[in-house]
């Protein structure tokens, strides 16, 4: 059998930009795909934060 090729997706994790900088303990984080060719910079999505209990940005960390 043929390895199969590694493709354009990768998996990503995003994290949340309010709640890092407010100093509470915790994090929100979320896991998600993107693709890298049609997106090669990081990822900006508002997502629901549970902690803050808001709506929040969530920008891609390595």
């Amino acid at each position: 059998m043929a390895k199969r090729s590694k493709g354009n997706r990768n998996q990503i994790i995003l994290e949340c930009t309010e709640h890092k900088a407010s100093g509470q303990p915790g994090t929100s984080r979320y896991v998600s795909q993107k693709n890298r060719k049609n997106t090669p910079e990081r990822l900006e999505l508002k997502k629901y934060n549970s902690i803050l209990k808001k709506v929040t940005l969530h920008r891609e960390i390595k």
